[in-house]
């Protein structure tokens, strides 16, 4: 089924580089096109995540 999806963007690859226990086939949920193609596509979610919030990067003074 993965090969049926478009390759990931750049952008989602650098997000990826972010995300925990990546696989070689991880995607972000979120830029997956569903489409009749993807018709039985099996989705797993990670066990862990990382929460970043707008506030993990703001500047510290």
């Amino acid at each position: 089924m993965y090969d049926k999806m478009e390759e990931p963007s750049d952008d989602e690859n650098d997000m990826l580089d972010l995300a925990f226990g990546l696989t070689e086939t991880s995607r972000l949920g979120c830029q997956v096109c569903m489409s009749e193609g993807l018709d039985g596509l099996v989705v797993k979610l990670p066990s862990m995540t990382r929460n970043m919030q707008a506030s993990d990067f703001a500047e510290k003074k």
